[in-house]
Formats: C-alpha cells, sequence, structure tokens
C-alpha cells in the first residue's frame, strides 16, 4: 500500500513578521487511520508514528523527487498568492480614514 504525502509552503505564523521559513517546502504523511483515544491516560493518537514526520526541501521540485524516488503518491498544495497594498507610515494617522 502507497502512503500519500502532501506538500505544501506554510503560512507563517502570526507572531513573525518576516517570512523567513515560510520559502521552504513541507513534505508530510496524510494520516491513513483515524485518531483514537487512549483510554489510560486520555491522549489521543494514532498507531502509525510516521505522521509525526516533517521534512523540508528548499524547492517543491526536490520534494516531489523525494517522494517519487520513495513511491509515495503526492498532493501538491500550491500557496496563496499575498496581496500587498504599499501604504506610507503616514497613512496612519490621516484624517480621513475609515474606521
Amino acid at each position: 500500500m502507497s502512503k500519500t504525502v502532501r506538500i505544501f509552503q506554510p503560512a507563517k505564523s502570526a507572531m513573525q513578521s518576516g517570512r523567513g521559513t515560510s520559502r521552504q517546502w513541507v513534505l508530510e504523511f496524510e494520516p491513513d487511520q483515524p485518531q483514537r483515544n487512549d483510554a489510560l491516560m486520555g491522549w489521543v493518537g494514532r498507531g502509525d508514528t510516521v505522521n509525526q514526520l516533517r521534512l523540508y526541501f528548499p524547492t517543491k521540485r526536490e520534494a516531489i523527487a523525494h517522494a517519487q524516488r520513495n513511491g509515495w503518491a503526492v498532493r501538491v498544495h500550491e500557496p496563496a498568492k499575498r496581496r500587498w497594498r504599499p501604504k506610507s507610515y503616514a497613512e496612519n494617522f490621516a484624517y480621513n480614514k475609515v474606521t
């Protein structure tokens, strides 16, 4: 049975101002089992630990090539385009600003 992997570029967190770590591509395994509750400890998990594995690649092409070498089915999620509107610092203090 072939594993399915997901390849994507992670979005930056709300705590980051820069985009340094969001330029890498991440390969992670899709879950093939539902989560189950541990009756003794109350933790939630799966029997397979491969879902904890994340591989980082500098390019999408390298991530896809690695998955294909290992015989994994690939799902690529393209990143959304950033919407950036240039504005000046003075716009923060404009009187005609809509609040």
